[in-house]
C-alpha cells in the first residue's frame, strides 16, 4: 500500500516538474504592450514586456517616466522660440452719450444738427502666433489680426517688431503676418494627417495675459475632423485636444512629441458661464493651413479649386432610406450648372466616397480635400449610385470669388405625413419667390405636431421623393405610395439650397 502511494507521488511531482519546465523553456514569449507609438513608417515602435521588468530595470529603459519628461522638455525647448505674442491695437469710437438731455442722443436730432460728438477709446487684442520661416513669416489666426490697426509682435528674447499683414483668409480663419528679424527659430511644419486620436501634443502660446507668454500646456489629441464648430460655411476640420487653451492662446502652435507644427489653436468650448479652458479646445490642422499660407504669400489671396456640388452628411436615416450599407462619404444634394461636377457626370443622390484616393469621411472632409487641391488638377472620385461603385475624372475649377466669400392648381393633402402640397402655379411662385419653370411640387401647408413640421417650411419644393423625380402632385402621390423602405427620403430646395430630408414611413 506504502509502495503505491510513494509511486503516485513521485508521478505527481514528475508531471507537475514538466508543466513548469514548459512553461519556463518552451513558451514563445510574453505579451507585447506598446508604450508610445510615434507612427513614423520607417521607424519601427519599441515594445517592453508587460510585467517583467522591475522599477529599477524600467528606469533605465528608453520609456521610463524620466524618459517621457526629458521629451516634453526638449520639444517644450525647441518650440518655444517659435511662438510669438501678438498684440493688435484698434481704436474704438463710441458716442458720447448726455445723462441730462436724453432727447440729443436721437439719431433724428443729429439729422439737423450734424454727426454726435464721439471719443475715441484705444483697445487691445491679444494672441498669439506661429514662426514658420526663417524669413520672418508668422502664421496666425484670422480673427487675432483682422480688426487691428497696428499690430505688435513680441518674440521670446523679448524683442518687439510691428507686423505687417500679408493676408488674410476668413474662411479658414487663417493670417500671414512678416517682421523684418534676424536669428528668427521657425517650428518645422508636420503633416497632421497621420496624427492619431490619443497621441500626446503640446499647445504654447499667451493665454489671458501678455505677463503668461509662452505657457506650455499638455494634452491628447482628443478627435480629429471636427466641423460646425464656429461657421458651418466655414472650412472647419478641426483636432480636438485636451492640452489646455485659453482666450490669447488663438493662433498659437500645437506641436507633436517630434516637434513638429500639426496645428493652429484657434477656438475652445467654454460652458457658457466663464470663458476658459474646460478641456475641449480645437486646432486647424497644419495641411489645411499650408495651401493657405502659399496662396496668400506667393498670390496674397487663397485660390480655391471648386467642384460644383452642394453635399451634406450620409445620417442612419438616409443611409436607410437609400439602402447603403455605410454612413461614411458625402451625398450630392444638387450639381451646379456647367460646373465641373456637371462636365464630369455627378448626379445628384450620388454619394461622394472617395476623392483623389481619400476616403471620404463626411462633407466637411470632401470640403477640405478639395480646398487643399489645385485649380485645373484632374482628380478621380469615386461615387455610390443605385448601389453601384462609379469612377469619374473630374478636372477642378477655380472657385468663384474665392478671394471672398409647372401648371394647374390641384393640391394634394397626404394625411400619413401631415404635408400638403400643390402644383407650381404663377401665384405661388410669386408668394414664396419660386422660379415658375421649376419642377417639383411647393409644401403649401403643414400640420403642427408631426414630423413634417419640424422638417418642411411653407415654400419648400419638393424634388424628389426617393430616387422618383416629381414634377407634380401626381408624381408626389406615386411615389410615396411605392415607397418600401422605413424612411422616406425627400430632395427639397428651400431658396437658393438644395439638401435632402427624412421623414420616418407610417406605412
Amino acid at each position: 500500500m506504502k509502495r503505491a502511494v510513494y509511486i503516485i507521488l513521485i508521478a505527481f511531482g514528475l508531471i507537475s516538474f514538466g508543466f513548469y519546465a514548459g512553461a519556463i523553456y518552451g513558451r514563445k514569449g510574453t505579451e507585447q504592450v506598446v508604450i508610445y507609438d510615434n507612427s513614423v513608417p520607417s521607424v519601427k515602435p519599441s515594445f517592453v514586456r508587460a510585467a517583467s521588468l522591475s522599477s529599477e530595470e524600467f528606469s533605465g529603459r528608453d520609456f521610463s517616466p524620466q524618459r517621457f519628461n526629458e521629451v516634453f522638455s526638449r520639444v517644450a525647448q525647441r518650440s518655444i522660440p517659435g511662438v510669438v505674442t501678438i498684440v493688435t491695437e484698434k481704436v474704438i469710437k463710441r458716442k458720447i452719450v448726455n445723462p441730462f438731455f436724453p432727447e440729443f442722443d436721437d439719431d433724428w436730432f443729429w439729422q439737423f444738427f450734424g454727426s454726435p460728438p464721439e471719443t475715441e477709446m484705444r483697445g487691445k487684442i491679444l494672441g498669439s502666433g506661429v514662426i514658420v520661416s526663417d524669413k520672418g513669416y508668422i502664421l496666425t489666426n484670422n480673427h487675432v489680426v483682422e480688426k487691428g490697426e497696428k499690430i505688435h509682435v513680441e518674440l521670446v528674447d523679448k524683442r518687439q517688431f510691428e507686423a505687417e499683414v500679408v493676408g488674410k483668409d476668413p474662411l479658414t480663419d487663417l493670417a500671414v503676418l512678416k517682421i523684418d528679424a534676424d536669428n528668427l527659430s521657425p517650428i518645422p511644419l508636420g503633416d497632421s494627417d497621420s496624427l492619431k486620436v490619443g497621441e500626446w501634443v503640446l499647445a504654447i502660446g499667451c493665454p489671458l495675459s501678455e505677463n503668461l507668454a509662452h505657457t506650455v500646456t499638455a494634452g491628447i489629441v482628443s478627435a480629429k475632423g471636427r466641423s460646425n464648430i464656429i461657421n458651418p460655411q466655414h472650412y472647419e476640420y478641426f483636432i480636438q485636444t485636451d492640452a489646455a487653451i485659453n482666450p490669447g492662446n488663438s493662433g498659437g502652435a500645437l506641436v507633436n512629441l517630434r516637434g513638429e507644427l500639426v496645428g493652429i489653436n484657434t477656438a475652445i468650448a467654454t460652458s457658457g458661464q466663464v470663458a476658459g479652458n474646460i478641456g475641449i479646445g480645437f486646432a486647424i490642422p497644419i495641411n489645411l493651413a499650408k495651401k493657405v499660407m502659399k496662396d496668400l504669400i506667393e498670390k496674397g489671396k487663397v485660390v480655391r479649386a471648386w467642384l460644383g456640388v452642394w453635399i451634406q452628411d450620409v445620417n442612419d436615416k438616409i443611409a436607410k432610406s437609400m439602402k447603403l450599407k455605410t454612413r461614411e462619404g458625402a451625398l450630392v444634394s444638387d450639381v451646379e450648372e456647367n460646373s465641373p461636377a456637371e462636365k464630369a457626370g455627378l448626379q445628384v443622390g450620388d454619394v461622394i466616397i472617395e476623392f483623389d484616393n481619400h476616403k471620404v469621411k463626411d462633407s466637411s472632409h470632401l470640403r477640405a480635400l478639395v480646398a487643399n487641391s489645385e485649380p485645373g488638377s484632374v482628380k478621380e472620385v469615386v461615387v455610390l449610385r443605385s448601389g453601384k461603385e462609379k469612377r469619374l475624372k473630374v478636372k477642378l475649377g477655380e472657385l468663384p470669388g474665392s478671394e471672398v466669400l409647372a401648371s394647374g392648381g390641384k393640391e394634394s393633402r397626404t394625411s400619413k405625413l401631415g404635408l400638403r402640397v400643390s402644383n407650381i402655379t404663377p401665384d405661388l411662385a410669386d408668394r414664396y419667390g419660386i422660379d415658375i419653370d421649376e419642377k417639383g411640387v411647393v409644401v403649401v401647408g403643414v400640420e403642427r405636431g408631426t414630423q413634417a413640421y419640424r422638417v418642411f417650411r411653407l415654400g419648400d419644393v419638393i424634388k424628389r421623393v426617393g430616387n422618383k423625380e416629381i414634377e407634380n402632385v401626381k408624381d408626389f402621390k406615386e411615389a410615396i405610395k411605392k415607397v418600401d423602405t422605413d424612411v422616406i427620403l425627400f430632395l427639397v430646395k428651400r431658396g437658393d439650397n438644395t439638401f435632402f430630408v427624412t421623414l420616418d414611413n407610417p406605412k
